[in-house]
């Protein structure tokens, strides 16, 4: 369905093209043929201080869009395709490309994930460019400016590595033409990450509000990509963090009017995503365990109903469905680094250190933030307090784009067996899970000539 109406509209875009090419009456065949690529900005466009700083705030935008924001076409990003992938959510409807995420059987040709890895590009490209023009054009900006923009870039090619399969592609675009990229391993990805955290941090020097809250965003960045690059990283990733308050947030902001909220969207709205519960042997209690870092309701109940979601039901099948109350509104905004990740990142440390015990008073320090949650007691053995950890983080970074590289973790990291961390066995609407533990790279990154057919080097963890 989605691509018969994705093919609709072009063929739509295409007669509007040629309708009033047909009108003008003049233009010559070259120029029909020489349509202009509107996602690679004319440089001579930008080569001012004004146009530096318009890239810059585009990236910002762009990197909304990449993560919680509902772009116009209502296509998701990586928080919530990979939440379905995992057990944070299940599939709400009967669009053949979303249900293929769900079961863990995806093909490169998903036109939902075609669309999530071109804006996540687009804001990683948007911020590279950023970059190099606020360092030629405005070298007296602030210097949480470029900082920013190392921050955006490094956020999209981390979160990317822990979503994609190992053959990830990043492309350049150098005055205004595109160099393509070749396929890389996850772990070079996430060096590359490193290096770019690292180019921004010695950026910021101001102690006002905003420097503040790039430095600590990319503090937690660092942390976060020095867990994914192995335990011999995990005391450094401890050490990056260490002065970041527990109270801080670096926030997608949305509203009515603009880009709003795209987890309110595809779950609230529209019925195509339901929180998942114990989803497929597996998974967690996320819609059933009462804990107040997730509230939810259920379609159509009393407390639904105060929220504005009436139905009963998701649009297939009938189903009933649970909806998340976290972000209740299409203006919530979406935090995606925080002070609690620092703490969760300082407890794994602690655990790899073997000190349970200040692992487990880390873990009780960020719980004593939320009125509800009760002190955690130790969950007595090495593995257990891997899973108690992991549960915490799951909570608290609920759809936020952190549990598949989490799960992938699990697997690389911890040894634990795929069909011990994945939802595995019966699928709900027939058959049975796949063994994707990550998504391929796109079929549209064939396009570029580096880009072999089978788009992944591998499918591991």
């Amino acid at each position: 369905m989605h691509l018969h109406s994705l093919i609709s509209r072009r063929r739509l875009a295409a007669a509007a093209l040629t309708t009033a090419v047909l009108a003008t009456g003049c233009l010559s065949s070259d120029r029909i043929l020489s349509v202009e690529d509107p996602d690679i900005i004319n440089p001579a466009d930008v080569q001012s201080a004004a146009g530096a700083n318009a890239v810059r705030i585009g990236a910002l935008a762009r990197l909304n869009v990449a993560t919680s924001g509902a772009a116009s076409t209502g296509d998701e990003g990586l928080f919530m395709l990979g939440g379905m992938l995992t057990d944070e959510w299940i599939n709400g409807d009967s669009f053949i490309d979303r249900q293929a995420v769900d079961q863990r059987v995806i093909q490169p040709a998903n036109s939902f994930l075609t669309e999530a890895d071109r804006n996540i590009n687009r804001a990683r490209l948007s911020a590279q460019q950023a970059t190099q023009l606020l360092k030629q054009y405005v070298p007296t900006a602030p210097g949480w400016q470029p900082a920013e923009m190392y921050f955006v870039e490094a956020y999209t090619e981390n979160l990317a590595a822990e979503d994609y399969c190992n053959g990830l592609v990043f492309s350049k675009v150098v005055d205004g033409r595109p160099e393509y990229g070749s396929p890389m391993t996850d772990q070079a990805a996430f060096q590359l990450a490193l290096a770019h955290v690292d180019s921004g941090l010695p950026l910021v020097t101001g102690t006002d509000t905003t420097s503040l809250r790039v430095k600590y965003a990319l503090q937690v960045l660092r942390g976060r990509i020095l867990l994914n690059l192995g335990p011999s990283r995990y005391a450094e990733a401890a050490t990056s963090v260490a002065g970041v308050p527990t109270s801080f947030k670096y926030q997608m902001q949305h509203s009515l009017t603009t880009t709003s909220n795209a987890i309110w969207s595809l779950n609230n709205n529209n019925r195509r995503y339901s929180v998942a519960s114990g989803e497929g042997t597996n998974g967690l209690n996320f819609s059933t365990a009462n804990d107040p870092r997730l509230p939810v309701c259920q379609g159509g109940d009393a407390t639904c109903k105060l929220n504005g979601v009436t139905q009963a039901s998701r649009d297939d099948l009938g189903k009933p469905f649970t909806v998340q109350l976290l972000w209740p509104s299409a203006a919530s905004p979406v935090t995606i680094v925080s002070g609690v990740e620092a703490r969760m990142i300082e407890a794994e440390a602690q655990l790899a250190a073997n000190d349970p015990g200040g692992a487990l008073t880390t873990l009780n320090a960020a719980r004593a933030t939320v009125p509800g949650l009760t002190p955690l007691t130790d969950a007595g053995s090495p593995a257990a307090r891997i899973d108690q950890l992991f549960r915490e983080r799951a909570f608290w970074f609920f759809s936020t784009g952190h549990r598949l590289g989490d799960l992938r973790r699990l697997v690389r990291q911890y040894t634990r067996p795929a069909d011990a961390v994945y939802p595995i066995g019966p699928w709900a609407k027939g058959g049975n899970y796949g063994g994707d533990l990550n998504i391929p790279v796109p079929q549209a990154e064939q396009n570029n000539p580096n880009v072999p057919a089978n788009t992944c080097i591998d499918r591991n963890a």
